[in-house]
C-alpha cells in the first residue's frame, strides 16, 4: 500500500484524497497523473476530507484518524469504496497528533508501533505493541517497506526498543521533517507491483 496525504493505494485501487488543508488540494492532480498507470482511480469529493497520513492499512482492515484533517464524511466515502474489496473501514479518535500515522504505524506483520497517549491501543485489536519511549512522543512515525522500516535517528530510546524486538532498520535523519509534525510515511511513494504480489 501507498500512502502519502494526497493518494492512497492499495492493491485493488488507489484513492485521491481531499486535504483537510486547503492549500495542499492543488498537489492531487499530479500525483493523480502518477498512480493512474497503476491503479484504478477514485476520489474524495466534497463534503468529504481525507489526508493519507490518517489511513494505517494492517491486513483486510483500514483504520481512519478522525483528525483535523480528515472528517466523517471522508471516512464513510472511503469505506464505500474500499467494502467492495474486502476492506474493513475503521474511524479512530486521536488526541495530541495531527494524523493517525503520528501516533501509530506498523513495523512488521501483526506488530504496531504506538504512542499510546495519542491513540487508545485497544482500538488496534490482536495486534502487537511497542510503545515509544516517552519522551520521544513523535517516534511512531516510521514506514514499513517489505521487512524493514525506515525509522528516524533523532529517536534513540524507541529505536533501541525496535531494535530489541528485532525489527530491521533503516535509518536516516529527518529533522526537517519533524519541524512540520512531517515523516517518512507523509513523503512515500511505494507502489507494489505483480511483479512483487
Amino acid at each position: 500500500v501507498f500512502v502519502e496525504d494526497t493518494c492512497v493505494v492499495f492493491d485493488e485501487l488507489a484513492v485521491i484524497t481531499r486535504p483537510g488543508a486547503v492549500s495542499r488540494r492543488a498537489e492531487t492532480s499530479s500525483v493523480a497523473d502518477a498512480v493512474k498507470a497503476f491503479r484504478s482511480l477514485y476520489w474524495i469529493e466534497e463534503p468529504g476530507t481525507l489526508d493519507g497520513g490518517d489511513v494505517l492499512r494492517l491486513g483486510r482492515q483500514v483504520f481512519v484518524g478522525q483528525s483535523t484533517r480528515s472528517n466523517l464524511a471522508g471516512i464513510e466515502q472511503l469505506r464505500a469504496l474500499l467494502t467492495p474489496s474486502g476492506y474493513k473501514v475503521i474511524a479512530v479518535e486521536l488526541a495530541g497528533a495531527l494524523h493517525l500515522k503520528s501516533a501509530v504505524t506498523d513495523v512488521a506483520e501483526g506488530i504496531i508501533l504506538i504512542n499510546p497517549a495519542w491513540v487508545d491501543p485497544r482500538v488496534f485489536g490482536a495486534a502487537n505493541a511497542i510503545v515509544i519511549d516517552p519522551g520521544e512522543p513523535a517516534a511512531a512515525n516510521v514506514l514499513r517497506v517489505g521487512d524493514s522500516v525506515v525509522y528516524p535517528t533523532m529517536f534513540p530510546k524507541t529505536q533501541k526498543r525496535l531494535e530489541n524486538q528485532g525489527i530491521k532498520l533503516l535509518t536516516g535523519d529527518m529533522t526537517e521533517l519533524a519541524k512540520a509534525e512531517g515523516g517518512v510515511t507523509c513523503c512515500s511513494v511505494i507502489i507494489r507491483t505483480d511483479a512483487e504480489a
